[in-house]
């Protein structure tokens, strides 16, 4: 598998994000355990080198929901969380809540693993 291209097996368990109410569920998961939403542009490769950097280090037994946006596919979704959570619609983008509240939010080359743990993990 090349730098930009998609494993069609997905490595995490990601929920996919299809709705404003799945969003909004999301939202109130996030009062019981950390929610990370990932936003993905399919046809751009920095999306897809940030989106596989982010899953190989990615821990699986992190105490967090993970929920994955197609930005081409649902579109309107991101749109309503960018002004719902009051932050900027990037791509590639990750937002990290807690208690219904973005702790962390990183685009492009800054989105690592690493720094989503520590937020997720952050008491």
């Amino acid at each position: 598998m090349g730098w930009f291209t998609r494993n069609t097996q997905q490595t995490l368990p990601w929920k996919q994000l299809t709705s404003e109410e799945e969003m909004d569920h999301a939202i109130a998961q996030s009062h019981e355990k950390p929610v990370v939403f990932f936003k993905h542009s399919t046809r751009c490769s920095i999306s897809s080198m940030a989106l596989n950097g982010f899953e190989s280090g990615w821990d699986h037994h992190e105490n967090a929901a993970l929920y994955f946006l197609d930005l081409l596919q649902y579109p309107s979704v991101s749109g309503q969380m960018a002004e719902k959570l009051n932050v900027r619609h990037e791509s590639p983008q990750v937002i990290v809540l807690k208690n219904g509240k973005v702790v962390h939010h990183s685009s492009h080359n800054g989105i690592q693993a690493g720094t989503v743990k520590k937020a997720v993990q952050k008491g």
